[in-house]
């Protein structure tokens, strides 16, 4: 097991910033670490870091309790916490040199360095000193820096913070290789780049676990309304879908596609082939369909609901 967390427990004055979580993460595993602001992620990560000291429980990495194995088990993991503090007066090299010297990176020292810049895409901007650059490639800096001594286990606290769109693309291709072989636990507000990455997800709200299961499980099960995806020939009125009997909501999707939400997927799917008849349409496709994870993520955390 390379992380794993038993009954973790972070009290700051009265209020218990996280409540008993207990959860496990295996090798080669990239898992997505959500929750609404103030949940507890990053407090949870900065303990299995040994960043702060929890009230009960225990953190483990690579099998070593982390509050008995400080040093030990820190020279096993890669952290690129929320604020990704850096020098800003040093050069990125410079920067990268430093972090390898404090992790005691023996051997061929330049290499490492240069390899850990080419593989986050810092190549073009390495002769810059790191208050010149963006906000994009600073996370970049802070992300090599977290790789520079080949930790087996990665802790990732919103790793494309600031980044344009091809960046996360390319950064995000990074954490999936990096996947192969390591243990990931990342978080993120953007819910596409953990859809995008993850096969695992992992839920905590108000410091409560409220989830911890494969992405595609979390999206079919707990629901009690169902998706059905339907794609016409013809230009359709959103008007005929919506005034069919228990259909919920209707959403026309970039593919051009309608999501319909209903509780009786049978007679929706009766209604449809009606509607065809009716209205001398042709159905491309007829399929059924996961809620997002942006809609299971609101359904376990009660956002927006009173």
């Amino acid at each position: 097991m390379s992380i794993e967390v038993k009954e973790l427990t972070k009290v700051y004055g009265e209020q218990k910033a996280i409540d008993a979580i207990s959860f496990q993460i295996n090798k080669g595993e990239i898992v997505g670490f959500l929750g609404p602001n103030g949940a507890g992620k990053s407090t949870t990560m900065k303990i299995i870091t040994g960043y702060l000291e929890q009230e009960n429980g225990d953190a483990f990495v690579c099998g070593m309790n982390v509050k008995e194995n400080p040093i030990t088990t820190k020279k096993k993991i890669g952290y690129l916490p929320e604020a990704n503090p850096l020098y800003l007066d040093m050069y990125v090299k410079e920067y990268l040199g430093f972090v390898a010297d404090v992790h005691s990176v023996n051997g061929q020292r330049s290499s490492t360095i240069n390899k850990v810049i080419d593989l986050v895409g810092l190549s073009p901007e390495s002769k810059k000193k790191i208050g010149q650059l963006s906000k994009g490639y600073k996370q970049r800096v802070g992300l090599a820096a977290a790789l520079i001594h080949e930790p087996e286990v990665l802790i990732l606290d919103e790793p494309t913070s600031g980044l344009d769109p091809n960046q996360i693309i390319e950064i995000r291709e990074v954490i999936k290789n990096l996947g192969k072989e390591k243990t990931v636990l990342f978080s993120s507000h953007i819910l596409q780049e953990v859809e995008a990455i993850c096969d695992r997800v992992i839920i905590i709200n108000k410091g409560k676990l409220v989830a911890d299961d494969t992405l595609t499980h979390l999206q079919n099960a707990g629901e009690k309304n169902h998706i059905i995806l339907v794609e016409f020939k013809e230009k359709v009125d959103e008007s005929l879908l919506k005034n069919l009997n228990e259909v919920i909501s209707v959403k026309q999707m970039e593919t051009g596609a309608w999501k319909l939400e209903t509780g009786n997927p049978e007679l929706v799917r009766k209604q449809l082939m009606q509607l065809v008849l009716q209205h001398n349409l042709n159905i491309v496709s007829l399929q059924s369909g996961e809620h997002s994870l942006e809609e299971v993520f609101r359904n376990l955390t009660n956002v927006g609901r009173s």
